[in-house]
């Protein structure tokens, strides 16, 4: 889309670290103080999303108690920063006091069913971005930034497909152009991470996903840009908490961008681009504490970047699988495999295979065994090995090889001219 075609409106997107406490909300309102054509998606606060799967798990059990218990703690958390934020221990969000309330009942009076797994794990995480956002809304209300709050499960019309959804983008259009049209104020504060299906249940678009709310929205309404605010200086090449030696990326293109995310990188959710290269519209990656910093930028003519980045990927497991009347995998058997896979919503990182055996690292998922038992009446023998971590450095030398691959018990390990990718014991 040409620039003339592009209206004013950013689009700005604040993770949950950002907004994990009163400070960071402040933050948050140093930031878009200012502006006049903004839409703002924010995550859940802090680690919430974390506390609710624990909400989700305890359900799971019909462990009602520990429901109660764990949905007053994650209240309590929210209402501290609410105490902060407004000057008071007392004061009340009735908007926020009602979402608490229909978790509660959502999860106490309902009996969990396991083949709506998926559907009841989203209907409770949502709640984490339903309660930042409508915080941060009144917040900013009250300090004089008037803002329109959206529900971004009205404007979101997405596939029937929970924990990992996509949003449907022409479907989605319409609402979310409403949403904005007309309205008074030219803020507007909205979920990331949620949509709906099409029977009108909750869906989420897979962890991190609130990137990815933010690109579509960009997306549909024609921002002329959109940034992610990070408590990082920008994109690294490594994870600073993991490797210390990394240093910041100045500039990346789609291309190189998509290649890092799918191989694992947590720089930006691997959906993320897509929508934003369709209409050519720059993502900025800049640091929460400085509004300033150039941060990184994402574009389409940026040059390829051939620093080593390195990717570590936890919370694995790998799965190898061996046809018992030793056919060739390949050729004959993994529209079965795959097809098992997607059922039971297993994201696959790595693939590698022989003739008659293949070795599949995926995400930790709940439902393992029963992809394990599935393909064994599809006539594979299979193994589980649960907690291993996997390791990817792309633009690779020999200094990095000796300095972080020094592990001889890795299950599988995979070298190309450009990239190398090792499955290993955590």
């Amino acid at each position: 889309m040409a620039n003339s075609k592009r209206n004013r409106m950013k689009v700005y997107k604040f993770g949950g670290a950002s907004v994990r406490h009163a400070e960071g909300v402040r933050n948050l309102l140093n930031i878009v103080s200012g502006e006049e054509e903004l839409f703002v998606i924010v995550s859940a606060m802090g680690k919430t999303t974390n506390a609710l799967e624990e909400v989700f798990d305890a359900m799971r059990k019909g462990d009602t108690a520990a429901c109660e218990a764990k949905i007053a703690e994650i209240k309590a958390y929210h209402y501290t920063t609410i105490a902060d934020l407004f000057g008071s221990t007392e004061y009340r969000i009735e908007e926020v006091d009602a979402l608490f309330e229909a978790l509660r009942k959502a999860v106490t009076t309902n009996k969990f069913e396991r083949n709506r797994a998926e559907e009841w794990y989203d209907h409770i995480v949502a709640y984490g971005e339903l309660v930042s956002t409508t915080i941060i809304s009144a917040f900013l209300n009250k300090e004089g930034v008037s803002n329109k709050w959206v529900d971004m499960r009205k404007c979101f019309h997405t596939q029937a497909r929970h924990k990992d959804a996509n949003v449907l983008i022409e479907q989605s259009k319409t609402p979310l152009r409403l949403a904005v049209a007309g309205a008074e104020s030219r803020i507007f504060v909205g979920q990331g991470f949620i949509g709906s299906a099409p029977d009108g249940t909750t869906t989420t678009l897979g962890r991190e996903g609130s990137d990815y709310s933010a690109a579509v929205v960009a997306n549909i309404l024609n921002a002329e840009s959109m940034t992610v605010w990070k408590d990082v200086d920008g994109i690294l090449n490594a994870d600073p908490k993991i490797f210390p030696d990394a240093v910041k990326i100045d500039q990346l293109n789609y291309v190189d961008t998509i290649e890092l995310a799918y191989s694992g990188a947590q720089i930006i959710h691997p959906k993320t681009i897509k929508p934003l290269q369709n209409k050519n519209i720059p993502l900025y990656v800049k640091p929460f504490g400085n509004k300033l910093a150039a941060g990184t930028e994402i574009n389409g003519t940026a040059p390829t970047f051939t620093t080593p980045i390195i990717i570590l990927k936890r919370n694995q497991s790998f799965l190898r699988l061996r046809s018992r009347d030793l056919s060739f995998v390949l050729e004959e058997k993994f529209p079965i495999i795959f097809a098992t896979l997607e059922r039971f919503r297993i994201k696959t990182n790595l693939i590698h295979n022989t003739a008659v055996e293949l070795g599949l690292c995926v995400e930790e998922s709940w439902h393992l065994e029963e992809v394990a038992t599935a393909l064994q009446e599809e006539g594979f023998n299979t193994e589980i090995i649960e907690k291993v971590e996997l390791l990817t450095i792309r633009h690779y030398n020999d200094e990095l090889l000796n300095k972080y691959v020094e592990c001889d018990d890795f299950i599988i390990s995979q070298l190309t001219p450009d990239t190398v990718r090792y499955v290993r014991p955590l």
